[in-house]
């Protein structure tokens, strides 16, 4: 039966079937009619291998748990005026939707900026013109972005990149150079003392630097302080309610100059948090599930050890399984 049938409906045990389109107030009707057991069942809706390919809309990396995150954030019941207006708000002031513009900005603004950019840096002209019209060629610029932001030279290394090997077998010339992009840039440039801080929004989001138009300047800058400002309020916010995930940072230190330190990485989780929508008590929530989220997740796992670290008064404490998280950032 539909789980609108089944309200008020008590059995020894529940069998609950569970789809993308289900409300989160229906899931809890279904899964609170078994007095002794309630087993959920999530489709996630894998295309056939006879078939020919997935559906339009059909999400073919969509697991149990992505599924059931969606139903949890699908509410049918209707809002209250405030409840809306709150609503409303916090969709389009969280840092998931604020990134996405400044992501999106970051692109038309330094579009012309890296065309010149591959058009120098050896290819041949049909090559060229093969790598900017490409469906890869946003990809790597978001690549060349993130490179610069960690103090790579990307006017030097693209150029080598394209010396390094030729592309007469290649598919698709801004896929390889992205490949070689990512592989040359796994660590920010320099070492040691020498290495400086990336430039991060909120610890996460690369900074979109470089010549550009000042009406994107302006857009970008906004979107940044609001974003950053977001992120402060949110951790302001979470120490003050004592929220569980933040026992997870340890005690702020006591001098002024380790605090500020302290807070800042705090900041990078909250931030994380807010932009996939995490509210587990466990400071980054459920695995991800996607590279970019999964570039997120190691930039915001990295601040919470040194975080933990500061907070001990042990300075960013050295574990070796975080080595290649640090690397990768």
């Amino acid at each position: 039966m539909t789980s609108h049938r089944a309200q008020g409906i008590t059995v020894d045990t529940s069998h609950v079937l569970v789809d993308a389109a289900m409300t989160r107030e229906n899931l809890y009707v279904a899964l609170t009619r078994g007095r002794q057991t309630n087993l959920a069942y999530v489709a996630i809706d894998k295309p056939d291998d006879s078939h020919d390919g997935p559906h339009p809309g059909d999400n073919t990396e969509a697991t149990a748990r992505s599924v059931l995150f969606g139903v949890l954030s699908h509410v049918g019941a209707e809002l209250s005026a405030h409840e809306t207006i709150t609503a409303e708000q916090d969709a389009w002031a969280n840092i998931g939707q604020l990134a996405g513009e400044y992501e999106t900005i970051a692109a038309a603004a330094q579009r012309d900026r890296w065309v010149t950019l591959v058009c120098s840096s050896g290819l041949t002209d049909e090559e060229t013109e093969a790598a900017i019209y490409s469906s890869a060629f946003g990809a790597l610029t978001a690549e060349l972005r993130r490179a610069e932001a960690n103090h790579h030279d990307i006017e030097n290394l693209l150029p080598r990149l394209v010396r390094a090997r030729g592309f007469r077998d290649a598919d698709d010339i801004a896929a390889v150079l992205h490949y070689r992009l990512v592989r040359a840039t796994q660590r920010p440039a320099g070492s040691g003392r020498t290495r400086k801080t990336p430039r991060l929004i909120a610890g996460l989001i690369p900074e979109a630097t470089g010549t550009m138009s000042a009406e994107f300047r302006h857009a970008l800058t906004e979107r940044r302080d609001l974003i950053e400002a977001r992120a402060d309020a949110l951790l302001d916010t979470a120490l003050a309610e004592g929220e569980g995930w933040t026992k997870a940072l340890g005690n702020p230190p006591k001098d002024a100059k380790t605090t500020a330190a302290w807070q800042r990485l705090a900041r990078t989780v909250a931030a994380y948090r807010d932009r996939y929508g995490i509210t587990a008590a466990t400071p980054l929530g459920a695995a991800a599930e996607d590279d970019a989220q999964k570039v997120d997740a190691a930039r915001a796992r990295a601040a919470l050890d040194r975080a933990r670290g500061l907070a001990r008064g042990a300075g960013e404490e050295r574990r070796p399984e975080l080595e290649p998280v640090r690397r990768a950032l």
